[in-house]
């Protein structure tokens, strides 16, 4: 045994060993590996199989069937790469195996037998020899050997028939031994497949080995089996035999001798067909059964006669039987059926014919449907033999024509389609049938699908029209010979309504025979009407396709189907109309083809067709022609009653026509027919019949007013709206109506006439009638009608009148009399409509009409203007959206048109003053929208203002360079809206603000043209605005701000923000912010522009606050207050400081706002104490001439320093500020408190103390203002420590008081020194200064604040002793006795200190973060860390399975990090594909991978890779254990053959063969499939 065949042997006997696992995937992958080694190596793993096999002989049967299975699957794909020795081996085994136990154990045996079947395809004669000898005479076999024996005859027809007749006659001694059932089965089938091979092999002689073999070799055979099968065992109660019988008998039939056939078939017949009754599934039956019939036929049986009669009536029985399942089974037993009716319907046409036809006169829909499907199944099948038989078939088909159920008319459609095939329909009756289709392709479709039928298929009508609409279609175009059948007579199905659902297939199947008809000739396709009578004139058929082409879209685009058969048919509707329709259809073909039923502009649509028909007349020019098609237009009008819109539009063509004809009185005989036929009840006739006068009117503007006119005259019309007579011949509501249908004739006549002549008719004719049908007197008393239809008839009329008169050239010397009343009027019509709700185009048509109306002369006055505006900015602005408004649907788009037509309007009245004033007036009207509580209504109203400031810019006349006064103040209103809760309102603030700047630059002298820059910024900000993340919103508001900033004239800038100010109060909580990050902006961006606006800015500031309590308004204030104290502090601080004492909560609100920012802080509180520090402290005056001592009163400014110092300080902010100015706060705030001690408020101030005292304010008195700013500035420049130990000591109140003030100030000193000593050397420098002050109450608190420090060991460690000393000895001679005894206690206080050491400790943590390896790899150390990602290569791909997500997520990342340094681009390309951070990761798919990129890349890295993943088969991870034979398996896979050494084979093998022990499943499964890759190495 050579290397190779050891290691294949080895592999597969390691496989072998593992089909035993007890888990079915282990099993099917160990069975898949086993394949794959045979795939290499055929002949080696089957001996191994082999071998394994016999050598284990009491492995169980599921575990030999499963080998068996690998087995068969190799030899069937290999068979010729197998040698006889190995062949004989394998069937030798097989057949063992096959036939070791006697019991049936189906799975094994049939495995076993397969094999042999395969083995037999090549090598059938030792199959043979083998089965042979365990298939011997009387003996009965295993059932196996039989079924083998079946198989192989069927697999290898030419080897094996040569053998059948030996084992025929073996095998028929045995049928008798055959007591069970099974058995018979098996022998049942072998003779089925027997015959069936035997039938092959002579029906393909010349390519038999044997051409020699007859069929009468097996003749006896089979006769003699016959006999038994069928008298015996056809009689079993077992249903399978009987099924088994059946089938064999079929094919074997065909081997009967021709005599015993005939003399069996009165038997055997009957016999078959009684099958039907025992079996529900019946096409074996059926198969058998057409089998025998064949047979029967070829050789002229004359049985059949007697037998015909049963026959029919079983296989017609079993076409009518319901499908009940899904079964293919059941499919196939109706084809077979119908096969044998046409065997049958071939040799005695009459007879079935005499059964079938009278079947379609039963109504039951089973029998009905069955028997059509027969009778379709022989007019294709049996077409010679029914040549004759077609006027008896038309003829029953009467009934069934009538039938209304949906699967009956299917089954006619498609027997009429086979009649169409084979020239039934040139016969007398064949109309009938043409006429049925054509009713079929018209029917509608049906909402709900019929009721489920008994066998449960549902069927509608729609498609029985998609089957009817194909087969007429088919028909015409691949049925030559219903060409002269179908021309012209499909034409009569034009015209009626009834067919007007079959229009299209109509007009394609005649466009099809047409053009087949003009191949023959130019005139063969004119149509003789002499001879066709019937036929519909030219008039009606050219009416009819333009009236259906309105609606072109409907019923399968039936308007280009009916445009193309008005071109073909050009000849028959007039002869000179070919070449123009040539050229004018094709457009109009292709406009339709441009767009969809969603996309078509209707009206722009219709206009196209009566262009087209208006061309057409021009063409004809003939006045009869043109009179005949008018007559025929009217004729038509009452087919549309159910199809408004083609009504419409066929009066639209009427008015067209009678505009063209030059007969006035066949115009006004039909004009006075139309008014007095229409149905004015309904309403959407209306617009009809006012076109279609309108477009009479063009040429016979005289004769259409006289018609109207002498129809209000007429009986027709007296009778409807006499007072007495309302309600006897038409309702009132009718008489309405009929009203408005005349008034909209006027609008449209208006409209349509001549510009010229209708400027003299409207006051005098036109409106004077419209008005008279609309107001009617009662007993002298004007009553205005209620009904909604006349009053939108009566604004669409005025509408169309005002437009007309506007649009006319003579209308700027037109003076219109009756203007201020029509207005007066619309809006009497506006204000009647609900203000919430949209229900009618009312308003949009009255606002139209006050639009055309508005230039006409003379001029409105004021008070009428500003109702009108008023009023129609009310009635639409305030509609509640579609969704709000119960009951109210699909009102969107009237609702859009309204506020259109409201836009005009306000454009129209804002012409009329197109100046900066004009602008601002109009925006006033809008302004409460703008500002409105709901949402749509600033959208709407922000939609207007885009469109009026559009509007003003493009019309924009500057003839001076004026300034744009109003523009800070128009910016104000819209730029706060860009960050609107609403988006659209959003998008269009921006618009405006846009339209706004360009505005200024076009005031400024730039051309219309000029594009800048800065401005165009704002429409690309427009996309940040889209949504309403607050943050994205407010950046973007930031930037539009900085383009305002640097686009508004400086004039402005202060409006601008005092409008911004006002803004801050919006009810939109956006708006408000929006209009802080603007102020903020602007502030930023120009404030230093602002000095001299400084204290109006904080007085608005302060108004702000006191109107609202809002936080975000708080903050909106404080951090304008900050900006504009960056650039101007100086006079901010003096304009809060010039604020009323006590300052309010918003001034001091105002003051916090100074401590945002340190450096600012600083520069306050610096100021605060210049200002603190540059007046007295106090006057002294004498309140009572006779007082012993004069009164101190505080000075204003340094007492407002004082408390202003004190909120800058208390605001959390203020820290790092109070700290960098702690020494000079300190001492100041502290000898202000030493020098207001007793001091007392102004007398003006003093009564608003007592009235805050009662209120519980915080004091104004000055020594107490003093202290809470001390403690406060303490507490901010974190000396928190020592406030406390003040707090806790009562030292504040000692402070403040004269009494307790030196006890307070050395309590201080001790807190200071204890607490916060480094802050004492500056601090002590600035009270020295201070020794020498002029007030004495200073140099007290100063000397008294210095000799406690000396008390404690501070002074030593912060080497202030000597400073110290020097500064008290200099006080000894001070003229104040405190002063000097302070300075003695200072001393001995230095004498009796005691040391206290304080110690702090720090803990500090130091944390270093690497860099990523791979960033630190260059140079010289790259060839060391390539080594490194090597080495850890599998590591990383193996605990990708990590069950620790946190694991698998870091070697993704390092994995990642590896890859650009292996210098690999498909590795690095596949890491990046596959390992992105937060995607699913596919790991096998991955692996495989990375495997074939590596193998490709370097393969040398085989073995190194291969020995690291052996480390991981023992680890303690199942997923791990499982991926690492995976990843050994994926690298042999795809690496070359010669790599080979690198891998120690026996240890890689041994690995595997462990992990086929191992615990889990899936372990086991990766380890096999990894055996079945290493016959690579093989």
């Amino acid at each position: 045994m050579s290397g190779s065949e050891s290691y294949i042997k080895k592999l597969s006997t390691i496989l072998l060993d593992a089909v035993t696992d007890k888990d079915p995937l282990v099993q099917d992958q160990v069975c898949s590996a086993l394949g794959t080694l045979g795939e290499s190596q055929p002949e080696e793993t089957l001996r191994a199989c082999e071998e394994y096999l016999r050598q284990h002989e009491k492995l169980a049967h599921p575990y030999r069937t499963m080998i068996l299975r690998a087995m068969e699957t190799v030899v069937s794909s290999h068979i010729d790469k197998l040698d006889k020795d190995t062949a004989r081996a394998i069937i030798f085994l097989a057949s063992n195996e096959m036939t070791r136990v006697k019991e049936l154990v189906t799975d094994w045996q049939q495995a076993a037998s397969s094999v042999l079947v395969a083995v037999g395809k090549r090598f059938i004669c030792p199959v043979m020899e083998e089965m042979l000898t365990k298939f011997q005479p009387g003996l009965l076999p295993h059932p196996f050997i039989v079924q083998t024996l079946a198989n192989l005859s069927i697999s290898n027809v030419f080897g094996m028939v040569p053998f059948l007749t030996s084992i025929l006659s073996t095998m028929l001694p045995m049928l008798s031994l055959a007591k069970h059932d099974s058995m018979r089965v098996v022998f049942c089938c072998a003779l089925q497949r027997f015959s069936e091979s035997t039938l092959e092999y002579l029906a393909n002689l010349d390519q038999a080995p044997d051409p020699t073999v007859r069929k009468d070799a097996f003749a006896t055979d089979i006769l003699s089996a016959y006999d038994i099968l069928f008298h015996q065992w056809l009689q079993s109660r077992e249903a399978k035999l009987r099924l088994a019988v059946v089938e064999a008998l079929g094919p074997m039939s065909h081997l009967l001798p021709s005599e015993k056939l005939e003399e069996q078939l009165p038997k055997l017949l009957p016999g078959v067909l009684a099958l039907y009754k025992k079996h529900a599934e019946a096409f074996h039956v059926s198969k058998s059964l057409g089998q025998i019939l064949e047979v029967a036929v070829s050789v002229g049986s004359r049985t059949l006669e007697v037998q015909l009669d049963s026959l029919l009536a079983a296989l017609h029985a079993q076409n009518c039987v319901p499908v009940e399942s899904p079964s293919p089974l059941v499919k196939s037993n109706q084809k077979e059926v119908l096969r044998c009716l046409t065997v049958l319907a071939c040799c005695s046409p009459d007879r079935l014919l005499a059964f079938l036809l009278p079947k379609l006169d039963i109504s039951n829909e089973r029998i009905r449907v069955g028997t059509l499907q027969v009778l379709r199944h022989i007019i294709n099948s049996a077409a010679a033999q029914m040549e004759v038989k077609k006027p008896f078939i038309l003829s029953s088909m009467r009934l069934p024509l009538m039938d209304t159920n949906n699967k009956v008319k299917r089954a006619v459609v498609q027997v009429i389609s086979a009649m169409a095939h084979h020239g039934y329909l040139e016969q007398p009756g064949g109309e009938a049938m043409i006429e049925y289709i054509v009713q079929q392709c018209a029917l509608t479709p049906e909402l709900e699908p019929e009721k489920l039928s008994p066998d449960g298929e549902e069927l509608t009508a729609d498609s029985v029209r998609a089957v009817s609409v194909s087969t007429l279609f088919l028909v015409s175009t691949t049925v030559d010979r219903m060409c002269d059948v179908l021309w012209p007579y499909l034409l009569e199905f034009l015209t009626p309504a009834r067919f007007t659902g079959a229009l299209t297939p109509l007009c394609q199947s005649l466009v099809q025979l047409a053009q087949k008809r003009q191949e023959r000739g130019p005139n063969a396709l004119l149509i003789q009407y002499d001879q066709h009578v019937s036929l519909p004139s030219p008039y009606a058929i050219i009416t009819r396709l333009l009236a259906v082409s309105s609606s072109p879209y409907l019923g399968d685009k039936r308007g280009a189907a009916s445009l193309r058969l008005l071109q073909v048919l050009h000849g028959n509707i007039h002869p000179s109309l070919g070449r123009r329709w040539d050229t004018t259809i094709p457009l109009l073909l292709e406009y339709l083809d441009d767009h969809n039923e969603e996309t078509l502009p209707q009206k722009e649509w219709e206009e196209k067709l009566l262009m087209f028909l208006r061309d057409t007349l021009t063409i004809v020019s003939d006045n009869t022609w043109i009179c005949q098609l008018s007559l025929e237009m009217c004729k038509q009008l009452p087919s549309y009653n159910e199809t408004p819109q083609e009504k419409n539009f066929l009066y639209k063509c009427i008015g067209t026509t009678l505009g063209t004809a030059s007969n006035k009185e066949v115009v006004k005989k039909h004009l006075q027919e139309l008014l007095e036929t229409a149905r004015y009840q309904e309403e959407a006739e209306h617009e009809g019949l006012a076109n279609c006068f309108g477009l009479c009117a063009i040429s016979h503007l005289d004769n259409t007013l006289a018609q109207l006119e002498n129809f209000v005259k007429s009986d027709v019309f007296r009778k409807s709206i006499g007072i007495f007579n309302l309600f006897k011949d038409r309702s009132e509501n009718e008489v309405e109506r009929m009203k408005g249908a005349l008034i909209l004739c006027y609008g449209h006549v208006a409209t349509r006439a001549p510009q010229e002549l209708v400027l003299a008719r409207v006051e005098s004719d036109i409106l004077r009638n419209m008005f008279h049908y609309f107001s009617t007197k009662v007993l002298g008393i004007k009553v205005e009608t209620k009904d909604p239809t006349l009053k939108l008839c009566l604004v669409q009329s005025v509408c169309m009148v005002s437009q007309a008169i506007t649009s006319s050239a003579q209308a700027g010397s037109f003076h219109f009399s009756r203007k201020a009343e029509l207005v007066a009027q619309m809006m009497e019509l506006i204000k009647a409509e609900p203000p919430d709700s949209l229900r009618t185009p009312i308003r949009k048509k009255a606002m139209l009409a006050c639009t055309h109306l508005v230039p006409l002369e003379p001029r409105l006055e004021e008070p009428a203007r500003a109702d009108m505006i008023h009023s129609c900015l009310h009635s639409v602005l305030a509609v509640l959206p579609e969704h709000q408004v119960d009951g109210q649907e699909n009102q969107e788009l009237l609702y859009q048109d309204t506020l259109h037509a409201l836009e005009n309007l306000l454009i129209s009245l804002l012409q009329q003053d197109m100046t900066p004033q004009g602008l601002q007036i109009m925006v006033e009207y809008l302004s409460p929208w703008i500002k409105s509580p709901q949402g749509y209504e600033r959208e709407r109203a922000l939609h207007l203002s885009a469109h009026l400031l559009q509007h003003f810019l493009e019309h924009l006349q500057v003839s001076a360079l004026v300034p744009f006064h109003n523009l800070g103040l128009l910016v104000g209103l819209f730029a706060p809206r860009c960050t609107d809760l609403w988006s659209a309102t959003r998008q269009e603030a921006v618009s405006c603000v846009h339209s706004l700047l360009y505005l200024q630059l076009g005031y400024e002298g730039f051309s219309r043209d000029y594009r800048d820059d800065v401005a165009e910024r704002l429409l690309t900000l427009k996309e940040g605005l889209l949504h309403s993340d607050p943050t994205t919103l407010f950046h973007t508001c930031h930037s539009i701000a900085q383009i305002i900033a640097r686009r508004l004239p400086p004039d402005q800038l202060i409006s601008l923000l005092l409008t911004l100010f006002e803004s801050l109060g919006d009810l939109d909580k956006n708006c408000s912010r929006a209009s802080t990050v603007m102020i903020n902006c602007l502030l930023k961006e120009r404030g230093s522009m602002l000095l001299e606006k400084v204290p109006e800015i904080v007085s608005v500031l302060r108004s702000k606050l006191q109107e609202t309590q809002e936080e975000h308004v708080l903050q909106a204030a404080q951090h304008s207050m900050f900006l504009l104290a960056s650039q101007h502090p100086v006079a901010v601080v003096s304009s809060l400081l010039g604020s009323p004492l006590p300052f309010d909560s918003h001034i001091c609100t105002l003051w916090r706002a100074l401590a945002v920012e340190p450096s600012l802080t600083a520069r306050v509180l610096a100021l605060l104490l210049e200002k603190m520090n540059r007046d007295v402290p106090f006057k002294e005056s004498r309140t009572f001439l006779l007082s012993s001592s004069p009164d101190r009163v505080a000075t204003l400014l340094p007492l407002a320093a004082t408390c202003a110092l004190y909120e800058v300080a208390s605001a959390p902010a203020s820290g790092p500020a109070v700290l960098e100015l702690y020494p000079q706060l300190f001492s100041a705030l502290l000898l202000r408190v030493s020098c207001t001690m007793g001091v007392q408020l102004p007398r003006n101030l003093q009564a608003k103390e007592r009235r805050s005292s009662s209120q519980a304010a915080r004091s104004l008195e000055p020594c107490s203002t003093a202290v809470e700013a001390l403690r406060a500035m303490l507490l901010r420049g974190s000396s928190e420590d020592v406030v406390q130990h003040m707090d806790q000591e009562g030292g504040w109140e000692m402070l403040g008081s004269p009494e307790g003030h030196e006890a307070g100030v050395s309590l201080l000193s001790s807190a200071m020194a204890k607490l916060a000593g480094p802050r004492l050397p500056l601090v002590m420098k600035v009270l020295v200064n201070a020794q020498s002050s002029v007030y004495e109450n200073q140099r007290i608190t100063s000397t008294a604040f210095l000799a406690e420090v000396l008390s404690s060991n501070v002074v030593n460690d912060l080497m202030l002793l000597d400073s110290l000393l020097d500064s008290l000895t200099a006080r000894q001679k001070d003229p104040s006795a405190g002063v000097r005894r302070l300075v003695l206690r200072g001393l001995a206080n230095m004498a009796s200190g005691s040391r206290e050491q304080e110690k702090m400790e720090f803990r500090a943590t130091s944390i270093q973060l690497f860099g990523h390896l791979n960033k630190a790899c260059h140079g010289d150390c790259e060839d060391v860390f390539l080594e490194q990602v090597v080495g850890g290569l599998v590591p990383l791909l193996l605990h990708l399975q990590d069950p620790q997500a946190l694991v698998a997520s870091a070697c993704k990342f390092a994995l990642c990090m590896c890859a650009p340094n292996m210098e690999c681009e498909d590795l690095e390309a596949a890491f990046q594909k596959h390992l992105q951070e937060g995607r699913g990761l596919h790991f096998g798919e991955f692996l495989n991978t990375t495997c074939k990129h590596l193998m490709h890349h370097f393969p040398e890295l085989l073995g190194r890779l291969v020995s690291t993943s052996l480390f991981y088969f023992k680890s303690c991870w199942e997923d791990i254990r499982a991926a690492a034979p995976m990843l050994t398996g994926f690298l042999v896979l795809h690496v070359e053959p010669e790599h080979q050494p690198q891998v120690d084979l026996e240890q890689l093998v041994m690995a595997l063969q462990f992990l086929l022990r191992d615990p889990a499943p899936t372990v086991r499964v990766k380890a096999a499939e990894t055996l079945g890759h290493l016959v690579k190495f093989a």
